[in-house]
């Protein structure tokens, strides 16, 4: 473990390569559905289907990578892993820039979704320099650069979207190849040559680390409520934009205004509330909470009557980001060091799993009852994120005190 001085220098490298990395991502959201209707000529009903289909392809791709960026990261280090991923993020953010149908949208998130490995060595080198009481709270800060990113990112793609839908995409490549350069110049490495170790396929499998889940029954519960919360999460993450352009006719700007207050309140939750709750709370009780507010957020998304509750119903939701930060670091304190950036890509893979199947089911229930008139419920997408949050507090009841109780042996 580095002083905690150098830590604390450390963690705040990281803090602001996420922040520009997630601030590029922000910035396209926006105008995502104007540039399908744009090449395809479809409403927004229909363009919901093929974002989904987009997410769907840069999950399917990270899932089966993920794995490999996080063994390779134990073997050669954060940096290196990181600062390639950043250079994939550019390109694919001007191919998206200059696609001229439909079909360079998939192929550059493919291509995205192979190198991207922002997520999974980010998260191991946050494990690298936190003390194991201080993981949770530092998972959360985490979680606040992409709450802050998303505040700056979609506010500056809405008025950017305002100018055309490819500009966005443009800024969001000029940030990535900054962000490159500062992580170049700036951002030190975290995993010391004597805690590495050699890389083998057999640790680099998605399947196989899905598999080793189950070789201890009590962490399976622990991990199929951090995939259920995470697959709930698509009912927001994939249909957002869609659902109030179509609901409340909102335009990009507007759209980025109000991620921006998403970004805000999440940026309050794991940035602030989180460092301060969950040690007075413990992990437990946050998780609980948190799972609970994630329930009240969709309800209130789904059955939202204008643009106004809308907005006021994401305060619940972000406090729902207390149950993250907690899991990951529950987790986290189970391995040794050697052994973080594997388990950051399995989460990841559990995090992309989820995203394979939850972007085509959500936006393609939002795009039949949305367009259905027997049974028009646009908000039918938040509904099923609130019956899979209920899903998830229910086990994590029966198992999360389970497996504090009992170290986890890795095996």
């Amino acid at each position: 473990m580095k002083p905690n001085k150098k830590g604390k220098a450390a963690l705040a490298f990281i803090f602001i390569t996420v922040l520009i990395d997630v601030i590029g991502l922000g910035i396209i959201i926006p105008v995502v559905p104007s540039l399908i209707i744009e090449l395809t000529g479809q409403t927004i009903s229909n363009a919901a289907e093929y974002g989904g289909l987009l997410m769907f392809i840069y999950a399917g791709t990270q899932f089966l990578f993920a794995p490999v960026i996080g063994a390779l990261s134990d073997r050669y280090g954060r940096r290196p892993l990181l600062l390639s991923s950043l250079c994939a993020y550019g390109l694919n953010y001007l191919l998206l820039a200059w696609a001229p149908t439909i079909w360079w949208l998939f192929f550059a998130r493919f291509l995205s979704g192979i190198t991207g490995a922002t997520t999974t060595t980010a998260s191991a080198y946050v494990a690298d320099i936190s003390d194991p009481e201080e993981k949770a709270q530092n998972f959360g800060l985490l979680g606040a650069a992409f709450g802050l990113g998303f505040i700056i990112g979609p506010v500056i793609g809405g008025i950017l979207g305002e100018y055309g839908s490819r500009l966005p995409f443009l800024a969001a490549a000029i940030l990535s190849l900054v962000n490159f350069t500062y992580g170049y110049f700036i951002l030190p490495e975290s995993l010391a040559k004597k805690e590495r170790r050699s890389f083998e396929w057999k640790r680099a499998n998605p399947f196989g680390a899905l598999k080793k889940i189950r070789d201890f029954s009590a962490a399976t519960g622990l991990f199929l409520v951090f995939f259920l919360i995470y697959l709930s999460h698509h009912a927001t993450q994939s249909t957002w934009t869609y659902y109030t352009m179509f609901k409340f006719s909102w335009d990009e700007a507007m759209v980025g205004i109000s991620l921006g207050v998403v970004g805000i309140c999440v940026a309050v939750v794991q940035g602030g509330l989180t460092r301060w709750w969950i040690p007075r709370i413990g992990p437990n009780k946050a998780v609980y909470l948190g799972i609970g507010a994630y329930v009240i957020g969709f309800l209130g998304f789904a059955w939202a009557p204008n643009g106004s509750i809308m907005l006021a119903m994401i305060m619940p939701y972000a406090l729902g980001g207390f149950a993250g930060p907690s899991l990951q670091g529950i987790l986290s304190n189970q391995v040794p060091a050697n052994m973080q950036g594997e388990l950051q890509g399995v989460l990841t893979s559990l995090i992309s799993f989820s995203a394979i199947i939850g972007p085509p089911v959500m936006t393609q229930s939002f795009s039949y009852f949305s367009t259905n008139q027997m049974l028009y419920m646009p908000g039918a997408p938040f509904i099923l994120g609130a019956f899979l949050s209920i899903l998830a507090l229910i086990i994590g009841v029966k198992t999360l005190g389970h497996v504090v109780e009992k170290s986890v042996e890795i095996s």
